[in-house]
Order: structure tokens, then sequence, then C-alpha cells
């Protein structure tokens, strides 16, 4: 017994030291540079060790991992990341993401987890609710919008080909017969990938081109007939555009078919309701893919797929073996790609619930005027701004591609913000993308100061140099420069 308790008390100091190192962490985080230095980085050697043939004590494994490892990370749960559309975490979902983890609950089936089971339930109607999408409509967590992605087109397939009379669980693609897949010139490379992955090919595609803030061009769709999967995008990934709805759930209702909406982070425009101009039309698809991670700001990772029709996911993802009870609710893993899985709509449940309608409206209203207010800010101080700033997306370019890129190089070297580069209209462009929960208008004026301060910089410097390595002005190391104080 004796034996027994000291085991006990060990474990329950190693889980109160990986405590208070995780909230040395998250109370340092907005104080850190947003990307690591070089001496963090050439740190991350020490993990570099042959495998120990007498394991290692518990807290010095963690201790180890956060002297090292905590240095190391992108600070992108701060409130002066602006890349990649990452949003931060919520205090309140890394809490009960740690909660969720002492329970390791496999969210698969009611019977392996009866709290899980009724999580996605109340979740199911909350976000069907919030974001006016159609009663009944299923909810499956998977793993981000990729597969929330893969998902929706897997059921599309296999829907549009019933039609046709073809099973496609039972008979696979093979002889199948054909229908034509159709998207948008600027659709997200992702939404390529997943057609890939379901069969449907990533060129085997009818590309509608785009007008000039990426979205698809209505009046350009293709004299076809059914039936047809049309993928259309709520929030393109450098403008943040909304594709025109309306018009192609008209074309495709004259047509047997199936309308799919990517809407990795621009979906929750849904809950604002005077972003209306934006997404009329949207609710009339008959799938639509979407993050958590990003504009709630809940832990990675956290994809959400919703399907009008449940059987159309249960036809796709039924699995079936002796061992499994019959259905009782809804059962998970009948209804996504994968079979075990965590409870990802804990976090959701926690966010949701203590935001509120208005508090996850107020989110997505408040990461739009920060962006508004970037932009405003950039413009004034000579950039062009090559977007109409509708959500949480500033695409701006300096002079032109080669400087862009100059000056994008000058600001993560400066180590204040992070923001990144992308290809718009065949040259080099900033996107600024505002996800984070805790950035609001006076960071949004940090930002752009940094950023202008940045391009003095590089416009101060003759063009021959500008491709080079960044000023010395530039930190690499060390504490960041001046921030807004923090609250």
């Amino acid at each position: 017994m004796d034996d027994e308790n000291a085991r006990l008390d060990r474990a329950d100091q190693v889980l109160r030291t990986a405590a208070a190192i995780a909230l040395d962490y998250a109370g340092s985080v907005d104080d850190r540079r947003v990307t690591p230095d070089q001496d963090a980085l050439a740190a991350l050697a020490a993990f570099h060790e042959p495998l120990p043939d007498i394991g290692a004590d518990a807290e010095d494994t963690l201790r180890l991992l956060h002297a090292v490892g905590s240095p190391a990370t992108v600070a992108s749960t701060g409130r002066h990341y602006f890349g990649f559309v990452t949003g931060a975490t919520y205090p309140v979902a890394l809490g009960t993401s740690w909660l969720a983890s002492a329970w390791d609950q496999n969210a698969a089936l009611p019977v392996m987890s009866p709290v899980a089971a009724t999580l996605h339930d109340v979740v199911r109607g909350w976000l069907v609710d919030l974001l006016r999408l159609p009663a009944g409509t299923a909810v499956a967590f998977v793993t981000g919008a990729t597969v929330a992605n893969a998902a929706c087109l897997a059921s599309a397939r296999d829907a549009l080909l019933g039609r046709l009379g073809w099973d496609a669980q039972a008979d696979g693609l093979f002889g199948a017969p054909p229908f034509d897949v159709v998207i948008g010139e600027r659709a997200h490379s992702t939404l390529s990938k997943s057609l890939g992955m379901v069969g449907l090919g990533r060129s085997r595609v009818t590309v509608v081109p785009a007008d000039d803030q990426g979205r698809l061009r209505a009046d350009l769709l293709p004299d076809i007939d059914g039936p047809v999967l049309v993928c259309a995008q709520a929030g393109e990934v450098n403008t943040g555009a909304f594709d025109p709805f309306d018009p192609i759930a008209d074309w495709l209702a004259e047509r047997s078919g199936w309308l799919h909406v990517d809407g990795a982070f621009g979906l929750w425009a849904l809950a604002d309701p005077l972003r209306s101009d934006l997404v009329s039309g949207l609710d009339r698809a008959d799938s639509w893919a979407t993050d958590g991670h990003k504009m709630l700001n809940v832990t990675y990772d956290c994809g959400i797929a919703f399907v009008r029709q449940p059987d159309d996911l249960r036809r796709t993802f039924a699995a079936t073996a002796g061992y499994l009870p019959p259905g009782s609710g809804f059962e998970a893993m009948h209804h996504t790609p994968q079979s075990s899985q965590r409870a990802r709509q804990a976090e959701l449940w926690s966010v949701l619930r203590t935001l509120g309608r208005d508090g996850v409206r107020r989110l997505v209203a408040g990461s739009c005027e920060a962006a508004t207010t970037i932009a405003g800010r950039l413009a004034d101080g000579g950039l062009t701004v090559l977007n109409e700033v509708v959500l949480n997306q500033v695409l701006v370019r300096l002079v032109d591609g080669p400087t862009t890129a100059a000056l994008i190089a000058e600001v993560q070297a400066d180590g204040r913000i992070w923001c990144g580069a992308t290809s718009w209209d065949g040259a080099t462009a900033m996107r600024i993308s505002v996800s984070s929960w805790k950035t609001d208008l006076a960071d949004a004026g940090f930002a752009a100061d940094v950023i202008l301060e940045c391009a003095r910089r590089v416009g101060d410097r003759p063009a021959h140099a500008r491709a080079q390595q960044p000023s010395r002005g530039a930190p690499t190391g060390g504490p960041p420069r001046s921030r807004p104080p923090r609250r």
C-alpha cells in the first residue's frame, strides 16, 4: 500500500509540474518574440540524444521540454501573430483541453463516452443555430478543414453516384459513371488536395475564372448538364472574399447536383447578422467545411464538417464489426473518416457557452475591425491595399513584388509581429490575417506601426540591397522591442 501511495503521489506531482510549466508559458507568450531567435533554434539540438536505456525522471523530462522547446515555439497563441489564418486559444478552451485530455475519452461511440456523445448533440444544435444552417444538418468533428472538405466531398461523391445507380462504397470507383466537378480559379489548395483524396482528381475539374477579389464568376459557369459537384468558397485565403452563393445555387438548381462550400475561416461570418451581404445563399448548399482552431480560437486540431442530410455522411463512413454494439444516439465513427477520435466537441462547447451568441458575433466583428484598421493605416503610410477588407484578411504590397518580399523578410526578422508572403496577380504580396481573440485595435495599430517602420528601413536601402538580408537594425535575439502594454 505504501508503494501504491508513493506511485500516486509521484503521478500527482508530475501533473502539477506540467500544469505549472504550461501556466508559465501561457502567461509569458505575449511578451515573447513571435518567432524564435537563432539561439533558441540552436538549442533544439539538445533533443537529439540516443534513446536512453534506463528511463529518465518524468519531471526532468517535462522541464527539459519546457526549457528547450518553449523558446523555439512560434507565439501563434499571442496577439501579434498574423500568419496563416491561425487562431490563438481562449483560456477556457485551453483549460477544457487539459480536462478532456485527463478524461482521455474515445468519442467514437456513445457507449465509449456518454459525455462526448451528449456534448456532440448539444454543440451540433448550437452550431447549426448560430450559423443559420438548415435544421437537421449533421455535424462531424475531424482534424481540420482539409479533412472536413474531404469528408463532405466523399459524401457528395457517393450521393451523386447513387443518383446514377452506382454504389461507390460497395463497388469502388473503377468503372463508375462520370460526373462533372466545378471549382473557382481561386479555390484553396487544400480543396484540390481533398478532391484528390476522394478520387475525384485535382486536375479533372472545370475551373471557373475569378474576379479581381478571387470570387468565382457565376456568369461564367459552364454550360453542362448534371449531375455536377460545385465547390464554392466562403473566405478566399488572401482577400477574404466570398463567392456569390445565390447565383451559383440558382445555376445548380437547374441541374442535378451538390453545392459544397469551403469556409475554413469565412463560414463564421454567418454568426454576424451584419455580414448578410457576404453570406446570402450560403445556407442553400449541401455541405460546408470549417475550422474551430481558426476564428473560434480552440486548440489544434479541430475541423468541422456539416452535411445537410445525415444519411449522406453515414452512407460513406459507416463501419461494422461484430464487437460493435447496436447504435443508440449519434455514433461519430459512422459519420467521420476516423473511428477512434478525441472529444473535440468539449472545447467547442466550452467556448460557445462562454462567449454566447453575441460573443461569437463580436469576435467576428472585432477581427474585421482590426483588419480594417491595419489596412487603413498601411494605405495612409504608402502601401497599396490590394483587397476589399470584408472580414479578417488584408493583402498589401510595397511598390512591387521584390520590394514587398524584402519588407516581409524585414518584418519577420524584426520579431515583434509575424505575417507572411503570398503570390497575387503574379507578384509577391504580404498577407495579414487577424485571427486571435486577443488582437484589439491597439494591437492592430501596433502591427501597422511595425510594418511601416520596417517599410521605411527597406526604403532607405539601395535597391540592389533590398533582396539581401534584413538590416542589422532588425533584432534577431533578446527581448522584443516596445509593445503595447498588456491588459
